[in-house]
Formats: structure tokens, C-alpha cells, sequence
């Protein structure tokens, strides 16, 4: 395997990146963090590629987060976990890049690799993959994110359970629970990730960053702000939509719609 530590991918508009420390667990040191920031903002810029798929080399680990031989061997880098620069923080990292991001979960994610899976938007697991958030075992108050996004996703009693014990979720319960999207076997991870974002390559790349942006903003609003949202954003934008338009894309939905 490469000595790199990201791998990246790219083929028919669609960008694998694989953090590419397996010996380590794909733990997020100093310079995997930088490196993922440049390959990140690199992938938004790139016209030819319009869907990313964020993976860990091996079948262990996702990510465990940050690497704490680091974290106890140099001074000060401790604050990497409140890192406001997307050069240090990973969740920025994933987050400058608009288009869609699939998280293949190959194995654990803990902690900072947990909140590191949070900010992809779809995630597919493998069966071998597992959740832990161990921020309250090893002392260390979450910076990116987890303690408010974990919580909306699968409701605060639960959120409370998994950070509040450090204890491990498996993949079936996290899709039961609405933390993934679903379950694959471990060999069919990637080629199930390709598939979807296959489909989403399909999609006009400006429209499909526009309406990522569009939930996203709304999410983070009260329900009857995001409908104002959603209407000022929509009205704007079908406005400058043709009929000749609609019609030769409703055909191609129709025709697709056939197939599937």
C-alpha cells in the first residue's frame, strides 16, 4: 500500500478518498488532518468530480480519532479538538467541500472519527463497523461537534447513552437507530457507495450543491424558518427554469423511473 497518507481516486465524477494510516487505525495526526483540508478543498474545486466518498485503508478502523500518541507526546497539541481552522479540524476539512460526501464506514470510529463520520451526509456501514464516543473516558470535551449533532440524529436519550457510558454501538443498532443509512457486508461496502454515488453524479453539479446547501441551512433553523428558507431560495431559483426545461428532464425521469 502507498506510503501516502490520504489516497484519493477519481473516476467518472466520482472522488474515493481513503485515510491511509491502517497501522495506526487511520488515527488523525497533525499531518493527515492538513493533508485531508488540501484534499478536500482540492475536490470542491475540481470540475470533474461531483460526488466524494471518504473511507479508512483496512477493515478495522474508520478513523479512532485523534491520535493520542500524538496528543501526549507534543505540547499544546492538545487543542487540535478545538481547531477552528479547517486545516487542523477535520469536520471543517469535510465541510468545505459543497458536493455530497459518502462516509464508507469500514470499521470503528471513535470519538473524533465518530464526529468525523458526522459530517459526511449519507453514511453506509459495513457489518463490521462500530460507534463509540469516548470523549467522557478520556476526558476530553468534544470541539467538533458530536455532543449537539449525535443528539438530533438519534434523540438525546440515546445520544446521552452512548457518550455518557464510552460504550460501543454496532452497526445493526445504528441503522436501527437512524445513525446510517444501512448495513452491507464488509466486501460489498465500496461497490454499494459507488452505486449511490453513481446516481448522484447524475445530478447537475451546481443544483445538487445548491440543495445540499439548502438542507443544511434549513436544518440548523427553526421548522418555520426553514420554510421560509426553502420558499425565498426556490422562488429565486424556478424562476429562471424554462418549460422546455421541465419537459426534457421529466422525460428523463420518466425514463430512468422504468429502468429502476
Amino acid at each position: 500500500m502507498s506510503d501516502d497518507i490520504i489516497l484519493v481516486e477519481k473516476e467518472d465524477g466520482v472522488a474515493l478518498v481513503t485515510l491511509n494510516r491502517p497501522n495506526a487505525m487511520n488515527a488523525l495526526s497533525k499531518a493527515l488532518r492538513s493533508k485531508l483540508y488540501q484534499v478536500m478543498t482540492a475536490l470542491d474545486r475540481d470540475d470533474e468530480v461531483r460526488v466524494v466518498i471518504l473511507t479508512g485503508a483496512g477493515t478495522k478502523a474508520f478513523t479512532a480519532g485523534l491520535d493520542l500518541k500524538e496528543l501526549g507526546s507534543e505540547p499544546g497539541a492538545l487543542g487540535a479538538a478545538n481547531a477552528e481552522g479547517a486545516d487542523e479540524n477535520p469536520v471543517k476539512a469535510i465541510e468545505t467541500c459543497r458536493k455530497p460526501v459518502i462516509g464508507a464506514i469500514n470499521g470503528v470510529a471513535i470519538t473524533g472519527g465518530f464526529e468525523v463520520a458526522l459530517a459526511c451526509d449519507v453514511l453506509i456501514a459495513s457489518e463490521n463497523a462500530r460507534f463509540a464516543d469516548t470523549h467522557a473516558r478520556v476526558g476530553i470535551m468534544p470541539g467538533w461537534g458530536l455532543s449537539q449533532k449525535l443528539s438530533r440524529l438519534i434523540g438525546i436519550a440515546r445520544a446521552k447513552e452512548l457518550s455518557l457510558s464510552g460504550n460501543f454501538l454496532d452497526a445493526a443498532t445504528a441503522e436501527r437507530w437512524g445513525l446510517v443509512n444501512r448495513v452491507v457486508p464488509a466486501d460489498e461496502l465500496l461497490a454499494t457507495c459507488r452505486r449511490l454515488a453513481a446516481d448522484m453524479a447524475t445530478i447537475d453539479s451546481a443544483f445538487s450543491v445548491a440543495y445540499k446547501q439548502l438542507i443544511n441551512d434549513g436544518y440548523s433553523r427553526s421548522f418555520g424558518d426553514a420554510m421560509a428558507l426553502e420558499h425565498e431560495r426556490s422562488s429565486s431559483a424556478n424562476s429562471k427554469v424554462t418549460p422546455e426545461a421541465v419537459e426534457q428532464r421529466r422525460a428523463a425521469v420518466q425514463a430512468r423511473g422504468r429502468t429502476q
